[in-house]
């Protein structure tokens, strides 16, 4: 997947507004891949939501979605598990971790899926951001930045071409979050990805082709 194109694309409860001022809801809008893009929103103008439509986890807008040339609301349940294993990776802002398992045991059971990445690249990213030491510490008893952490690293377990990033970093300090930029840039260069993320605030410091806000 090399584009994904919104056109005239709005939430429905949102779709009678006239006073609606978004770089994305009702405009002609293009993601690339390769690209980076910081999306930028206060709470309630649909941020999740348009995570949601990318991710075929909701349909209630109006307008289209096309990737590459696929009508996103035309796909059967199979293509979007298709679209979701091999080009779109998500980080939700609400993480969906499993609360009874641990940290590693909520990673690898993606990665036995995919066979994406290796044990050792896992526990060198567990490493890496500082939570190594949470392998098998439950999911329920870490605290929200860590587990913010550890959802990262499962979203990274999948091949794509676009990767969401939805309020990665609002639980953590300035050096974890850049830890995390560095990580996620590494990867998504790597596969040739886009990275798409949003914040209502804070946000991680990077060089992002594209600032919309919605």
């Amino acid at each position: 997947m090399n584009t994904i194109r919104l056109s005239n694309v709005v939430p429905e409860i949102f779709a009678s507004r006239e006073d609606l001022h978004s770089d994305i809801w009702h405009t002609e809008l293009t993601f690339e891949r390769g690209k980076r893009y910081l999306i930028e929103a206060a709470s309630g103008t649909g941020k999740s939501s348009l995570c949601s439509y990318l991710y075929g986890q909701r349909g209630d807008y109006r307008g289209t979605i096309l990737f590459d040339n696929t009508d996103a609301a035309q796909l059967s349940a199979n293509g979007w598990s298709d679209i979701r294993q091999h080009h779109i990776s998500i980080l939700f802002q609400d993480l969906k971790l499993f609360g009874e398992l641990t940290a590693l045991e909520n990673v690898v059971i993606k990665n036995n899926i995919t066979h994406a990445q290796t044990l050792d690249q896992i526990t060198s990213w567990f490493g890496e951001l500082g939570i190594a030491d949470k392998l098998h510490a439950r999911i329920d008893r870490m605290s929200y930045g860590q587990q913010q952490r550890v959802a990262l690293i499962r979203a990274l377990c999948q091949p794509y071409e676009f990767i969401l990033l939805d309020e990665p970093i609002s639980h953590l300090d300035d050096r974890n979050s850049d830890i995390m930029r560095d990580i996620i840039i590494r990867d998504a260069e790597t596969k040739g990805a886009a990275i798409i993320a949003t914040s209502i605030g804070k946000h991680m410091n990077m060089d992002y082709d594209k600032h919309l806000c919605l």
